[in-house]
């Protein structure tokens, strides 16, 4: 039992997937906050062309 719990104490795996696990939900949220940002801009090109046009 006593190896056990140091066994379990020393393991060090499910904290790396957690931190690998943030690291990419925070990647994924810079890259949504991008996207709309982006697409936020082009739209507003595109409609700025599509008045110049009329």
């Amino acid at each position: 039992m006593k190896n056990l719990i140091a066994r379990f104490s020393n393991d060090e795996s499910g904290a790396t997937a957690i931190e690998y696990a943030l690291l990419a939900s925070l990647i994924s949220v810079v890259m949504i906050a991008a996207a709309t940002s982006v697409g936020n801009n082009l739209a507003a090109v595109f409609n700025k062309i599509a008045a110049n046009v009329k």
